[in-house]
């Protein structure tokens, strides 16, 4: 049995996103960036973990500013704006709970 593969997706300049796992209590997703690119302030509803796998980042949640490199992690609760900036570029791993619909359609951004 061979497990499904979703495609990467460009969401933004620099940035691109790939489902890596889900089921619908939990989804995995990697986000790369390019230096200098951006993750939008927005909000969902969602329980997010973030993982820096590699990079260097500025997070920004509920109006606080987090500078997070390889190996730290960020929990953004759900309803909370945040967003943030590539200083070195890298890979995020993203965990969401529950899962983001929204990411399963291939057009979605």
């Amino acid at each position: 049995m061979s497990l499904p593969t979703f495609p990467t997706i460009s969401t933004d300049t620099g940035v691109t996103r790939q489902v890596l796992s889900d089921s619908p209590e939990l989804m995995v997703v990697s986000f790369r960036f390019e230096n200098g690119a951006k993750g939008k302030l927005h909000r969902h509803p969602h329980v997010q973990s973030t993982y820096v796998a590699r990079g260097k980042f500025r997070f920004f949640r509920n109006g606080q500013t987090y500078e997070l490199k390889a190996g730290d992690s960020l929990v953004i609760p759900g309803n909370t704006e945040h967003g943030c900036e590539c200083l070195e570029a890298g890979e995020l791993i993203d965990c969401f709970t529950p899962r983001r619909d929204d990411f399963l359609s291939v057009s979605s951004a």
